[in-house]
């Protein structure tokens, strides 16, 4: 074992001199850093016209869609649901199923309901389902009714502080449901189904 040790650690796990895998990171890091660069300065369209929605490749459309809708949400969250609650369900489909991927990919879905996200908890098993991510949907569908069952041991230690939250996830009954969350990726492309349902509703998107 330490032989295979010492042969990896000179030749790197390839099996390629060291230095080619020290090349190679670099070069890695050089396109990370370029793609966090464009990702920072990428135009945020306040406006969205058919033409731009239908321009967007698809890789992109997501991120379009949700920074356009981003700019209409108040800075305060107490007027967040009020505004969101305003547009069709296209719009708050696409918005919703964002902020419960963000949390739930972030901090599972213990963050999802600590946050501002958790007042939509009620609305998005029925966006994912409109958008056709069923899987998903019966999953949180799930969560929300324990989170509502068990609220009381959920949040007894969320008093506002880290510490407190942190020590929320504590024997936490939802903790269980974020792993299935993850695995539910392999089952559900939850991103080519809403690319594909801004597709076939893009008129609700546009706002010109």
């Amino acid at each position: 074992m330490g032989i295979v040790s010492t042969i990896f650690n000179l030749f790197g796990c390839s099996g390629r001199p060291k230095h080619e895998n020290a090349q190679q990171a670099t070069e890695i890091d050089i396109q990370i850093a370029r793609s966090l660069e464009a990702f920072k300065n990428r135009p945020i369209h306040k406006e969205l016209t058919m033409e731009i929605i239908e321009s967007t490749p698809e890789n992109e459309l997501l991120q379009v869609i949700f920074d356009n809708l981003s700019t209409k949400v108040p800075d305060s969250y107490d007027k967040e649901y009020e505004t969101v609650m305003a547009w069709n369900r296209s719009r708050q489909a696409i918005y919703l199923i964002w902020l419960l991927e963000g949390q739930v990919n972030n901090g599972g879905y213990n963050q999802f309901y600590f946050n501002s996200s958790g007042q939509f908890y009620k609305q998005v098993p029925d966006v994912l389902k409109l958008v056709g991510a069923n899987k998903f949907a019966e999953l949180t569908e799930r969560a929300n009714m324990i989170f509502e069952d068990d609220n009381q041991e959920i949040t007894k230690h969320q008093d506002g502080t880290m510490e407190g939250f942190m020590k929320s996830y504590d024997g936490n009954p939802l903790n269980d449901l974020d792993d299935e969350f993850y695995a539910l990726y392999q089952l559900e492309n939850l991103q080519q189904l809403q690319i594909d349902f801004i597709r076939k509703n893009k008129c609700d998107f546009a706002n010109t």
